[in-house]
């Protein structure tokens, strides 16, 4: 498994693409080497992971050196299969460098805002020079096939997982509002504390935290943009926590009653929505990317451009605890189907059937 050069894999560091990644890593009948960036830290402890620094002389992109790094250790282990997360071109060097081993290119992300993936031609072409192509969720295999006619080895969706035996112990809910994730425009935590501000004067009782940092790390900066939420969370009564590592996160989630996803962008997938849910939270999310194809009918969607419907679904949801306890268990419900017993022989039926079928294209 080969990681973006930039991501994060070990405790206090691991983005989503870190996090999935080492979940996939113990699916049972595989032996799993993951290669990754150098890392500021220790890796995850319980998986064979190899840090690699790009090579600084190569001309080109840092993918492009992170690829020329790699190549020399893969020729060696020999492997029976590579997928490579979220990076196009790594995937399409390592299909031509390493023919005839399989490539499989597992899309986390747009892949119409990618380098040799923007246009339909350079779609078609990547879907037809790599061994086969997975994307998180639909969402991400309709904007792969946007204008491209479906391929001979059309795209596989294989959602991200959880692994529901490590999630904390169910806990008493407290009667907290809670947003979880970078604190970016793209993801609304602005939309959050607007709506806050409206709903905690006639919720007594009820406080709202917002967990997150510009950068999913304990050193990440404070932006302008975080500047400014620090103000306008002061006087909505909203506390500010900051980056805290992924334990701390469910922890918390297993505590709040209800949590609030007000994405603005389309999320690829939306994994801090399927948290939630497994950790019993009632959700509240917006009806954007990938969301409505975790959550399904197990939240209230609301438009996070206007903060007043985030407002009346968190005052509907903590005045009525039939409603909020009946959405949380619908919740826990379909996470289930999301679960790594669930998932992960699905992701071992692909991996056997793409080295059966054996060469890259």
């Amino acid at each position: 498994m080969i990681l973006p050069p930039n991501e994060g894999f070990g405790p206090g560091r691991s983005g989503a693409i870190g996090l999935i990644a080492h979940r996939l890593a113990h699916i049972a009948g595989f032996r799993t080497v993951i290669f990754g960036g150098r890392q500021d830290g220790a890796p995850y402890e319980d998986v064979t992971f190899r840090a690699l620094d790009p090579v600084a002389w190569v001309p080109g992109t840092v993918n492009l050196k992170y690829t020329a790094r790699l190549a020399l250790p893969l020729l060696r282990l020999r492997p029976a299969l590579v997928e490579v997360h979220n990076r196009v071109g790594i995937a399409l060097a390592l299909s031509a460098l390493l023919r005839p081993t399989p490539v499989v290119l597992v899309l986390h992300n747009d892949p119409q805002g990618m380098r040799r993936a923007r246009r339909p031609r350079e779609r078609a072409a990547l879907l037809r020079r790599v061994a086969r192509v997975v994307t998180v969720s639909d969402y991400l295999r309709t904007r792969l096939l946007d204008g491209v006619a479906l391929p001979d080895r059309p795209p596989v969706v294989l959602p991200n997982c959880l692994d529901l035996a490590i999630l904390p112990p169910a806990r008493r809910r407290e009667r907290l509002i809670l947003f979880v994730g970078r604190t970016v425009a793209e993801k609304g935590p602005d939309a959050f504390v607007t709506a806050c501000a409206a709903a905690l004067p006639h919720l007594p009782g009820w406080r709202a935290e917002i967990i997150g940092a510009d950068r999913s790390r304990a050193d990440s900066p404070d932006t302008p943009f975080v500047q400014m939420l620090q103000g306008s969370a002061l006087g909505a009564g909203v506390e500010l926590l900051g980056y805290r590592d992924h334990p701390a996160v469910l922890a918390a989630m297993t505590r709040a009653a209800i949590v609030v996803v007000p994405s603005r962008w389309p999320e690829p997938f939306g994994l801090v929505a399927l948290e939630a849910m497994a950790c019993g939270a009632a959700l509240i999310c917006s009806h954007r990317g990938g969301l409505p194809g975790v959550a399904g009918d197990a939240a209230i969607y609301v438009d996070p451009d206007n903060p007043a419907t985030i407002a009346a679904a968190i005052r509907d949801l903590a005045n009525d605890e039939t409603h909020r306890l009946a959405l949380a268990e619908a919740g826990r419900a379909r996470a289930a189907r999301f679960d790594l017993t669930a998932v992960g022989p699905q992701w071992g039926a692909l991996r056997r059937e793409i080295i059966r079928a054996g060469a890259n294209p």
